[in-house]
């Protein structure tokens, strides 16, 4: 046999060598741990669940001058969901947002946000969402609702995604998550500084995380 047909036959035999111990390797390795939540709203008992201020987020981006979105993240909010999975219409959600608790990219910028000409944290410390109406059609759902924000109340609305529900192994308390999108003018609630050049509208990415009450 010529040598170059030689290397074929032994590529091939090693390539179904090494085909044959990937396979087998596969079927006995464990499966992979399941995450402790699902997308599963059979999971959701129900009842009064509280905010998980560590891993709650409003996220908010603008458009800074046509160069690049801006981002910019509040935490340590605080609030209260009550929620019947049998009846999610009568869901109730009020949560506080302390504005003390924006994440930007640096402190000289945090310091420019907080100020007069932005949100002014010193007159107005917190914002607020309180629902007050709730529509639900499987995992998807809209949370109307009052957001309060630099001293002024508007209509806000929330399209709302289940994202998973269980028992959380460190607490062994059940929590459930969601996230939601909404769009919101800053001028509606005067917070219109440097309109155009910065954008009018916001975009809010919220990630909440709620604990069963004991």
């Amino acid at each position: 046999m010529k040598p170059v047909r030689l290397l074929a036959a032994a590529l091939l035999i090693g390539f179904s060598a090494l085909s044959g111990f990937s396979r087998a390797e596969a079927q006995d390795a464990p499966a992979a741990p399941e995450m402790p939540g699902a997308a599963d709203v059979a999971r959701v008992t129900g009842g009064t669940y509280t905010v998980d201020a560590d891993h709650t987020q409003v996220i908010w981006t603008v458009d800074h001058m046509g160069f690049s979105p801006l981002t910019g993240m509040f935490g340590k909010i605080s609030g209260t969901l009550t929620l019947d999975p049998k009846a999610p219409e009568d869901a109730k959600l009020d949560i506080k947002i302390p504005l003390a608790g924006l994440a930007v990219t640096s402190e000289d910028f945090g310091k420019h946000l907080a100020s007069a000409e932005f949100f002014d944290t010193a007159k107005f410390p917190e914002a607020s969402f309180k629902s007050t109406n709730v529509t639900a059609e499987g995992t998807e759902g809209a949370i109307e609702g009052e957001l309060t924000l630099h001293g002024v109340t508007r209509p806000v609305t929330l399209e709302t995604t289940f994202f998973g529900a269980g028992i959380n192994p460190m607490t062994k308390a059940e929590n459930i998550g969601f996230v939601a999108t909404a769009t919101i003018k800053r001028s509606e609630f005067g917070l219109g500084f440097a309109v155009p050049v910065v954008s009018d509208e916001v975009e809010l990415d919220v990630v909440g995380v709620f604990v069963k009450a004991p």
